[in-house]
């Protein structure tokens, strides 16, 4: 009895599992199947790395022949540039590179100066190279080679460069290394110097004026406004800002309401009793050419260094914006409303004129 019952089970079990084992197969088949069809699965030899990548692996000869033959924006106005890893001086701009891990690049940890050139003289070269010294100073920042032979390259490359207008960008960098955060990865500090040229601005530049207004961008902090660090977020912030406005400048103001600075440049006034006043340097970079300005302005007009209101600005006789390019410039216009009658004023075109000719006198010669 038990062993007929043990024969029926086994033949009506078997089929029943035989059935189980074939939906299994069948469903295991079926994505089997899928996976092969959407490459997710791969045939007895697997593929190359060629066959599977998407982005071509170039040799070091491929790939620098490639970056030769690339467009670069801006070459037109690069003439010479130096670069203290190799020791060396370069007139081709594809050849103007930084390595990405060099902290200058992904941590903004690095300094610059932005010097002019006219009629062949590099203006103030000696003030920008001591603001440069006190911003390495603060962040423990060694040049790769001394503050004398940094002077004597400078004058290298503007020569190399041989243009009589135009400018020179001096960047000390914490140098290659790594991608961190920490300076102790980077053995060396870097260097970069480069000139460029340019064509000087027409007279109708400051006979005309700019227009000015207010930015919605706070002032740096107060010890980060004395350091002329390459981390210019703040300052690209408001360059685009004043684009978007449709002014040629905005103005910043600290945490208290005082006036600070421009994006690139500093700003002062002239009251209705004839004073020049200036923000003092706590939330604004000390600019040279700012300085220079207060030094001439004070041989015929009361300057004072001062906490500027926005309500005190816009009582102002005529408003000056003060930096390495435009040298002095009167705000025609700031939020939209008049600065006194709408023009340039006396002031501005007498301390324009001193502090050209000054600059230019004082200037350091590099062609023969």
């Amino acid at each position: 009895m038990k062993k007929a019952l043990l024969r029926q089970a086994f033949f009506y079990i078997l089929p029943c599992l035989f059935l189980i084992n074939a939906s299994v197969l069948r469903c295991f088949f079926e994505l089997y199947c899928r996976c092969r069809r959407k490459g997710h699965l791969y045939s007895v030899t697997p593929p190359s790395h060629e066959e599977i990548m998407t982005v071509p692996v170039l040799d070091p000869a491929a790939w620098a022949e490639k970056l030769q033959s690339l467009p670069r924006a801006g070459a037109q106005n690069v003439t010479a540039f130096y670069e203290h890893r190799m020791g060396a001086i370069c007139t081709d701009v594809r050849f103007l590179l930084v390595p990405l891990d060099d902290h200058m690049v992904h941590r903004g940890d690095a300094i610059f100066e932005s010097l002019t050139f006219l009629e062949g003289r590099i203006v103030q070269l000696d003030a920008h190279l001591a603001r440069m010294k006190k911003s390495a100073e603060w962040l423990e920042l060694e040049p790769p080679c001394s503050w004398e032979e940094m002077r004597s390259i400078i004058l290298d490359v503007a020569r190399v460069g041989a243009a009589p207008f135009g400018g020179i960008k001096i960047l000390l960098g914490r140098g290659e290394g790594g991608l961190g955060v920490d300076p102790k990865e980077c053995p060396h500090s870097s260097l970069y110097i480069v000139a460029t040229q340019a064509s000087p601005r027409p007279e109708a530049f400051w006979q005309k004026g700019i227009t000015a207004a207010r930015s919605a961008i706070p002032a740096k902090q107060e010890w980060i406004a004395q350091i002329k660090s390459t981390n210019y977020m703040a300052n690209a912030l408001m360059a685009k800002e004043a684009r978007e406005k449709g002014v040629s400048v905005t103005f910043a103001f600290d945490e208290r309401g005082f006036l600070a600075e421009a994006a690139i440049a500093n700003v002062a006034m002239v009251d209705r009793q004839g004073q020049l006043l200036m923000p003092e340097f706590r939330y604004a970079l000390p600019g040279t050419t700012a300085l220079r300005a207060a030094e001439l302005a004070k041989t015929f007009m009361p300057v004072l260094l001062t906490d500027i209101t926005e309500e005190i600005l816009e009582q102002a006789a005529e408003i000056l914006v003060l930096g390495t390019t435009c040298e002095c410039v009167a705000v025609t216009h700031y939020n939209g409303k008049p600065v006194g009658d709408g023009r340039p004023g006396p002031i501005a075109d007498r301390l324009r004129h001193l502090l050209h000719d000054a600059l230019v006198t004082g200037g350091v010669p590099f062609l023969e």
